[in-house]
């Protein structure tokens, strides 16, 4: 099975370097120093990883053959495509590879149908699902315990808890910045108020005292 597991961004210094944009959980895996890649558009490989690091939070990589800038210039846009076991699974068992998410339903606790789960986007800081709604429309799930808690290949089927305002954007609770400060003001107004009652002074006999 062909999965794509990274993209080239562009050229980083001038010995051939490229950011990669990764789409895998394993990436010291399948990206690592001597992975043979195939690619999207094809002709351009297969591309073999030469040596690897990650820079301001970036992975940067080097293929063989590519030694300069405007080699590592051409190279971008290129997807990397890796050969993986369909049979395969992750080490860990609340990992998932992308192919076997890719069209699970995406179902409330009540079973109540979302869509169709049809691509996992990996961002520096988290996964995203994105799902199919019926009638067209895409909603990002951010992939968290607390959002996903639920993931039963079995039932291919994948059990999600949104917060108000996220698959429905008419449902999201909206707190007004504005409507605080009246609060806050009225707040205020009852306690000069109850100060006044009471004699005035913010002053007493319990006080601890003190230098501002």
């Amino acid at each position: 099975m062909q999965l794509v597991v990274g993209k080239i961004g562009r050229a980083h210094g001038i010995r051939g370097d490229v950011s990669v944009e990764v789409r895998t959980d394993e990436p010291e895996l399948r990206l690592g120093p001597g992975a043979v890649l195939m690619t999207d558009p094809a002709g351009i490989g297969p591309l073999t990883v030469e040596s690897g690091k990650v820079h301001s939070g970036r992975l940067l990589l080097r293929f063989a053959g590519v030694k300069d800038r405007t080699a590592a210039e051409a190279l971008r846009g290129t997807f990397l495509i890796a050969e993986v076991d369909p049979d395969e699974t992750p080490e860990d068992p609340d990992e998932y590879y992308d192919h076997q998410l890719i069209g699970l339903d995406v179902v409330l606790t009540d079973g109540t149908l979302i869509g169709e789960l049809t691509e996992v986007v990996h961002l520096p800081y988290q996964d995203l699902l994105t799902v199919q709604r019926p009638d067209g429309t895409e909603v990002l799930i951010p992939f968290v315990e607390q959002i996903v808690p639920v993931i039963d290949l079995d039932e291919q089927r994948a059990v999600i808890t949104p917060p108000p305002g996220l698959i429905d954007p008419a449902d999201a609770v909206v707190v007004s910045s504005r409507d605080d400060a009246d609060a806050d003001a009225e707040a205020g107004a009852e306690e000069s108020a109850d100060s006044v009652d009471s004699g005035g002074s913010e002053s007493s006999d319990d006080s601890t005292g003190g230098a501002a």
